[in-house]
């Protein structure tokens, strides 16, 4: 499956994702840094979008880029069968964009400084087959869940208490996912996050 990702930020650089994503060799991954290289048209050609950005046109340039046309067509790509993977950063500094948000079905709030995160997944929810609990050093993200309906299905526990890890939701023919751990390239490399993420990029894409 092709995937367009859209990744970079001034505190999350796009290649810490991709050191993750390059070991699903299943998928073909096309990149966009620089919010300026991003149309709406471009994201219509893929099935599926995964999202790893916070509000900063690109890493060296932390100017916002999330206005209300892109809202718009973040929306409409996904109301018209698209698939949107929401990683870590992508619920980061959207508390202000309304339509995104819920799209997004919620947003990051804040987080501590990083800790020990234990990610646990639901017993029987068919996206976590073949993931299991693990412990790992990362940003815990808590989070503002806007939508009650949200399909929860992993969740984040550290000194500082429980989050929703993960969550899913429907808009209108597309579907809708949200995965809050992801800050440390450890985190996407490891096999329990692997599955999450082969889990959901194939939930996206309505193959499940």
């Amino acid at each position: 499956m092709r995937v367009l990702v859209i990744a970079d930020d001034y505190w999350h650089p796009g290649d810490v994702a991709r050191a993750g994503l390059d070991l699903l060799e299943e998928h073909a991954f096309d990149y966009i840094y620089d919010a300026a290289d991003w149309s709406a048209e471009t994201m219509a050609d893929y099935p599926v979008v995964l999202f790893a950005k916070s509000n900063n046109v690109s890493q060296q340039n932390r100017d916002g880029w999330m206005t209300p046309e892109v809202e718009a067509a973040f929306l409409d790509f996904v109301q018209e069968g698209g698939g949107l993977l929401t990683v870590h950063s992508g619920t980061a500094g959207y508390a202000e964009t309304p339509t995104l948000r819920a799209l997004l079905g919620g947003v990051f709030e804040h987080h501590p400084e990083q800790c020990p995160v234990t990610i646990k997944p639901h017993a029987d929810h068919p996206l976590c087959q073949g993931v299991e609990t693990f412990a790992i050093k990362d940003e815990h993200y808590h989070m503002i869940v806007d939508d009650a309906d949200v399909d929860r299905f992993v969740t984040t526990t550290s000194e500082h208490g429980d989050q929703p890890g993960a969550w899913t939701r429907f808009e209108g023919d597309g579907r809708v996912c949200v995965l809050t751990p992801g800050h440390n390239v450890e985190v996407w490399q490891h096999p329990s996050f692997q599955r999450l993420l082969r889990n959901t990029l194939a939930w996206c894409a309505g193959q499940n």
